[in-house]
């Protein structure tokens, strides 16, 4: 069983290079823009010397702080990427197979139908997170180094301002908790996904997106609840993962300026709350959903007449 899958995930990722690609090609573009915007800021020589002087006087935990938010910033951007290549990933796994006829050679194969699906659903939840991280931490090498090198070059200390501020295991820790968290939460769409890949045979995209768009509307007009809105699109923005924190929990307004209110986040895993994730029964209640849409696609792909 676990040869099989090992088996099968590489062939996920010699048939869907995208898997890589994609990331690559967003770092590629995110390191770029650290080179030009390093060259813009340049111009700017008063305001450089200033901004780098009070950098200098800043506590650790403030300048842990400022780059922890650009770490942050740019693992957004990968993030938000891998869960586009998610949704395309689910909606061509199955449906490439039959569209170019490959299914009927992997048929032929010694691995079942379950294993197949469930193949592509790992590769879904815990591949593209992994693939997606490892080329967050070197994105993050690239784009630190390139902050480096000018300040270097502007005459700053870069090992104090960046290296030993820079709170990398606990940013990385905290990024790969999240890469995994979120595929998890929004499981319930990876399932539909994947269904909806392995019995439509036109347009999966649409196919999948319809429902999301039309039942909300049909729901709010004709019974007027909220049930199908909350589940597609607050359940999106709403992953009980991190710990509430609000501008007002770090800064206080004393008189006439903004002062540090306690102590300030020095990292993103300082703000991960890992049993409100899983003591959330919308997580659970989510999984449910993805294994049943899941068991679904078995048995379409296992019936279904492809000959």
């Amino acid at each position: 069983m676990i040869a099989n899958q090992v088996a099968l995930i590489r062939r996920e990722l010699w048939e869907h290079r995208s898997i890589y690609v994609t990331p690559l090609v967003i770092a590629l573009i995110v390191s770029i823009m650290a080179i030009t915007g390093q060259a813009v800021v340049s111009a700017f020589d008063q305001a450089v010397d200033i901004a780098i002087i009070g950098a200098t006087n800043l506590g650790p935990a403030e300048r842990a702080a400022g780059i922890t938010v650009l770490m942050t910033g740019v693992a957004s951007l990968l993030m938000m990427a891998m869960w586009v290549l998610t949704v395309f990933y689910c909606l061509d796994a199955l449906y490439a197979e039959r569209k170019d006829r490959s299914i009927l050679f992997w048929r032929s194969l010694p691995c079942t139908d379950a294993e197949t699906v469930v193949s592509k659903l790992l590769t879904a939840v815990i591949v593209i997170p992994l693939v997606t991280f490892a080329i967050i931490v070197v994105t993050h090498l690239v784009v630190l180094s390139i902050a480096s090198a000018w300040l270097a070059f502007q005459g700053a200390n870069a090992w104090h301002l960046i290296w030993r501020a820079a709170p990398l295991a606990n940013n990385w820790t905290g990024t790969l908790i999240v890469l995994l968290a979120l595929p998890l939460w929004l499981a319930p769409f990876i399932g539909w996904f994947l269904f909806v890949s392995a019995f439509t045979r036109r347009s999966p995209l649409l196919v999948a997106i319809l429902p999301v768009v039309i039942l909300p509307m049909l729901e709010k007009s004709l019974v007027g609840t909220s049930v199908f809105f909350d589940a597609f699109f607050v359940r999106t923005g709403s992953m009980p993962l991190f710990k509430g924190v609000s501008t007002g929990d770090i800064f206080a307004y004393r008189g006439d300026e903004w002062s540090l209110n306690g102590e300030v986040p020095s990292g993103l895993l300082s703000l991960v709350d890992l049993s409100r994730f899983f003591g959330s029964g919308s997580l659970w209640i989510g999984l449910v959903v993805c294994a049943l849409f899941v068991t679904a696609a078995i048995y379409v792909r296992r019936y279904r007449d492809e000959s």
